[in-house]
């Protein structure tokens, strides 16, 4: 590949390898972009012949960014904090808000914390849209896989800003109606437990229950804490379980006091480039309020 010319890179043209470099696929890329694939890829050979040298390398399992790409990549991404944050300045009124805000968790917080935070941020900003991701991984705020992360961790990523909500205490719990009425019960090896090992194996809870009872085997193993309360509730076992998680549900007993061995913090994260923007900020800063553990 040999540019007869200087290629003058667009802010078009940018957008598209950050895309692919976020991404890895042109099926994905197209979706971020609005377009189809076929667009992606004819905008990225013509890029590609307009350098004069390749950005990624093409294989079955997709694309792999070149040191040039990523690089690319990065005044892309300043290229978009700039446009997002002009945008926001654009606002005719100051109190407006618009926009969409990616917002990562896991499914315990989302359904115990950030969702009983929206009604009163949508009555805040009423012009904003969300897009709620659950998972155990932390998403990539750094490739914009969401703006705002949720998080249960004692030590956030230092390259991240954030925002220690409080701590998150727990307990062991089982069901009001299930055959497990008392500790006693646990103590004396008559109940299953349901757990999240395989999932989150170094989970604080996880790490307590090996310690207090090292010959307890879990009959259920699970891939989320809101698993472990729903199968609690359901009898089948006993669990440990976030208080804030727990507090609205009158089919729970618990059996223990909060287990300080097993505690950790709420963080809410983001992106230094991204924190700034109004969309971001209003968010951020409403749920680091409003999110209540006590």
């Amino acid at each position: 590949m040999n540019a007869k010319t200087q290629y003058s890179l667009g802010a078009a043209d940018l957008e598209v390898v950050l895309a692919l470099v976020r991404t890895g696929t042109l099926a994905t890329a197209s979706e971020r972009l609005g377009v189809d694939a076929s667009t992606v890829f004819r905008s990225l050979r013509r890029i590609e012949r307009g350098l004069g040298q390749p950005l990624f390398e093409r294989s079955r399992a997709g694309y792999a960014a070149s040191e040039l790409a990523q690089s690319l990549a990065v005044h892309a991404e300043q290229v978009e904090s700039m446009l997002e944050a002009s945008r926001s300045v654009a606002q005719l009124l100051p109190g407006h808000v618009s926009g969409t805000v990616r917002i990562t968790t896991t499914d315990s917080v989302l359904h115990g914390l950030v969702a009983p935070s929206l009604r009163g941020l949508h009555v805040a900003h009423p012009m904003l849209a969300f897009e709620l991701l659950t998972g155990n991984e932390l998403a990539n705020l750094s490739r914009r896989d969401a703006d705002i992360a949720v998080r249960a961790t004692r030590r956030p990523p230092q390259h991240l800003l954030g925002k220690h909500v409080g701590p998150i205490r727990v307990a062991l719990f089982a069901s009001q109606k299930g055959p497990v009425k008392s500790q006693g019960d646990v103590e004396s090896g008559n109940a299953a437990w349901i757990s999240v090992d395989d999932a989150l194996p170094d989970h604080p809870s996880v790490v307590w229950r090996k310690r207090r009872y090292p010959k307890v085997s879990p009959t259920y193993r699970v891939d989320s804490v809101l698993t472990v309360m729903e199968m609690v509730v359901l009898g089948l076992g006993v669990g440990v379980l976030p208080t804030f998680l727990a507090r609205r549900r009158a089919d729970l007993r618990q059996l223990t006091a909060v287990l300080d061995e097993a505690q950790t913090e709420l963080w809410i994260l983001a992106h230094p480039e991204s924190r700034h923007l109004r969309r971001v900020s209003a968010v951020y800063n409403f749920l680091s309020k409003a999110m209540s553990l006590g």
